[in-house]
């Protein structure tokens, strides 16, 4: 599973643009969660929709988009259609926190993964059974080992912005960027032993 962990954006509209334009076309996360509570992602992933499908971008319009475009279009124009709704689709990998105190949960590398938005909402049945804790409040990116757990956080656009967790090759991959997609770090979590830690860029 590749899974995006988003911080944040405030003000940062274009970058979280740019980065929910990264996770879909050029990283194919299974899924990306926004860590803020503002619904800024919302707001991103509409305006995605709204370009690939027009002024009716929901799923219930649907057969309206599809009498429009093919009842007396070209094979062409029906391809056209047809990829539009599928690259559409694909907007289902990004998701929002309904709330601050709501928790997601994902298995990485059969680890537990609990996210949440602020931190002092986690309760001990969370932190006894994750081995990852991924939270959203939090100006600065976070990466630190407590015991054999992992707090993690992306940061706020402007100081972070994006993480990659990765399991396809068996443990866990950390891969950090900051709102213009440049990649600034690189690790693999490991449950024992200490963290290999590679650092790029100025």
């Amino acid at each position: 599973m590749r899974l995006g962990l988003l911080g944040p954006a405030a003000q940062h509209e274009r970058e979280l643009q740019r980065v929910a334009d990264f996770l879909l076309d050029e990283v194919h996360v299974d899924k990306a969660l926004y860590l803020g509570v503002d619904r800024a992602l919302d707001a991103v992933v509409r305006k995605r929709a709204e370009r690939l499908l027009g002024q009716d971008p929901e799923s219930f319009a649907l057969f309206r988009r599809a009498t429009r475009s093919c009842l007396s279009g070209t094979p062409e124009q029906i391809a056209e259609f047809v990829a539009a709704e599928r690259s559409c689709g694909s907007l289902k990998a990004l998701e929002s926190l309904p709330g601050a105190a709501t928790r997601s949960v994902e298995m990485l590398d059969g680890k537990l993964a609990v996210m949440i938005y602020d931190k002092a909402h986690l309760d001990e049945e969370d932190i006894l059974a994750a081995t990852l804790l991924a939270f959203g409040k939090s100006r600065e990116p976070v990466v630190k080992r407590v015991g054999r757990r992992w707090f993690l956080s992306p940061g706020a656009f402007g100081a972070g912005g994006l993480m990659l967790l990765d399991d396809e090759a068996g443990g866990i991959r950390l891969r950090q960027f900051d709102g213009e997609c440049r990649e600034l770090r690189a690790e693999e979590l490991l449950v024992e032993g200490s963290p290999r830690l590679r650092v790029q860029g100025g």
